[in-house]
């Protein structure tokens, strides 16, 4: 009989803590809603503690599909931040309370600097306290293949018998290789069932030697019941175990493992689409199942061998992962059927009948000035359409920009609002976009530096939609700014003054916690 492995996604908590992947709460819930509609077993929403904002994503993200999917959330060994995870997710239906705590020496020597067994005891207290807010509590021992072993497991036997459920084992830093992560989950599984056999032995594996999938399916075959992954492997530094790698390769050898996910693999590609989309991070074409090149074949001898059985090349079906349906052109004569199934098919929701159709009037709009309407096109049209409008005071908007090109003196004109306040004011630059971003500084009065500015042509045509992604810092700290439109000199000042006010935004919340 098969075993049931248990998927936990950590897209919005991990994954986002990769540079430039900041959403914002409505983002958030659009890819939550997505999450849902793939079956993984639990969300963790977020780190609660971290800020008032991540606190409110993790309630929407509650509210939004806490009712059917287990939701958890990241805290330190600390009461606070135990309090913080436990206000935010008591309202879901299978709340879990997952505390972090590291037990290799580095951890302990150079990160908290005190002895072992008070480290340990650190752990045992928030168990304890947690048990008493909750009866699901997942513990991390950090940096865990990096531990030594009988400390590893004396830490995880203290923790089991105050209270802990689950037993997640992190590769943290990405330094194991597989055989030996794999005796590593065989022994501490053969222990922890003799411990208690109800406790659930989990991974959470990093990317850093590209070994983190690898790594996992070994921790499986070893006994792991849980996977911690995101969806394309987001995450901070190489990334995380890549979801949808770890899905499709117990599915195809399925024979080997001997275990299955509830997972439904068909919403995989429509998933990994979503998350580029909102985050403006592409994924390699030649990314394992999800790539623009995982079904394509070029090679003469592999078209050929397609062509009279398709089990020649290819293990799996484009099918199977929901990357089957060939994109649709849309015009202003397609119907409601034909765009709804588009945006679906982007992972958005469509189930508020008066939201649909506001879009579906903004879609006609876009249909007759541009004709022929693409996937991509789609996306921009639902992201503006349901973007978060600022009603904060303290950022800036775009009323006008002028900006002339020449050979000679570049120039831009750009007239902001802030408040009821007007700014306008001129600059030149060495380009186009240098004499937009020097104006745009000198009118906000903000130091920021340009430290990242990519532009990516989302569609086909003269009337294509350009998406312009850059990174500014201010104050040592670094800032998203992300912005479309079919004027790429408009979707470039856009993109800046939206990187300007998360600053800004970060810089008043800051000032507030003071």
């Amino acid at each position: 009989m098969n075993r049931k492995i248990i998927v936990l996604d950590t897209t919005l908590r991990d994954g986002e803590q990769v540079p430039g992947a900041k959403l914002n709460v409505h983002q958030k819930i659009e890819f939550a809603q997505q999450l849902k509609r793939l079956h993984v077993d639990i969300i963790e929403a977020g780190f609660p503690a971290s800020s008032a904002g991540d606190f409110q994503a993790v309630q929407e993200i509650v509210r939004n599909v806490g009712d059917t999917v287990s939701i958890t959330a990241l805290a330190r060994a600390v009461q606070s931040d135990i309090d913080a995870v436990y206000e935010s997710i008591k309202l879901a239906q299978n709340p879990l309370i997952h505390i972090v705590l590291g037990t290799s020496n580095i951890h302990v020597e150079k990160k908290f600097n005190r002895s072992k067994d008070a480290v340990m005891q650190m752990g045992v207290d928030a168990v304890k306290y947690a048990k008493t807010l909750l009866p699901q509590v997942q513990y991390s021992t950090e940096d865990a293949s990096r531990s030594e072993f009988e400390y590893l497991w004396k830490t995880i036997e203290s923790v089991v018998k105050a209270g802990a459920t689950i037993i997640n084992v992190p590769d943290t830093v990405g330094y194991a290789v597989p055989d030996e992560f794999g005796e590593l989950i065989r022994k501490i599984n053969e222990r922890l069932k003799n411990l208690n056999e109800k406790v659930i032995l989990s991974v959470h594996c990093h990317n850093d030697l590209g070994l983190a999938t690898a790594n996992t399916l070994s921790a499986i075959k070893n006994g792991a019941e849980k996977v911690e992954c995101t969806i394309n492997g987001l995450g901070e530094r190489a990334g995380n175990t890549s979801l949808e790698e770890v899905v499709m390769g117990i599915r195809v050898r399925e024979n080997h493992y001997h275990c299955t996910t509830q997972i439904n693999t068909k919403e995989l590609f429509k998933t990994s689409r979503l998350l580029t989309h909102l985050t403006g991070l592409d994924v390699q074409v030649n990314k394992a199942i999800t790539g623009e090149n995982a079904f394509a074949h070029s090679s003469g001898i592999h078209q050929d061998g397609l062509l009279k059985d398709k089990q020649v090349y290819e293990i799996m079906s484009p099918e199977e992962v929901g990357a089957d349906s060939m994109e649709l052109i849309l015009t202003a004569r397609s119907g409601r059927h034909a765009f709804k199934n588009a945006v679906e098919k982007m992972g958005f929701d469509t189930s508020d009948a008066e939201d649909f159709e506001g879009l579906f009037q903004k879609f006609l709009a876009l249909a007759d000035a541009k004709k022929e309407v693409y996937d991509h096109d789609v996306f921009y049209l639902v992201n503006n359409h349901r973007s978060l409008e600022e009603s904060n005071s303290q950022l800036y908007e775009m009323v006008s920009f002028q900006v002339v090109t020449n050979d000679l003196n570049p120039s831009a004109t750009v007239k902001l609002k802030k408040g009821s306040e007007i700014f306008e004011e001129s600059a030149v630059g060495d380009g186009p976009i240098d004499a937009l971003y020097s104006v745009i500084k000198s009118l906000v009065g903000l130091e920021v530096q340009l430290k990242d500015y990519k532009i990516n042509s989302l569609s086909r045509g003269k009337e294509a939609i350009g998406r312009v992604n850059l990174r500014i810092e201010y104050q040592g700290k670094i800032y998203l700014g992300r912005a479309m439109d079919t004027d790429i000199i408009k979707a470039s000042a856009m993109a800046f003054l939206n990187g300007i006010n998360a600053a800004l935004l970060d810089t008043t919340n800051d000032n507030g916690r003071n």
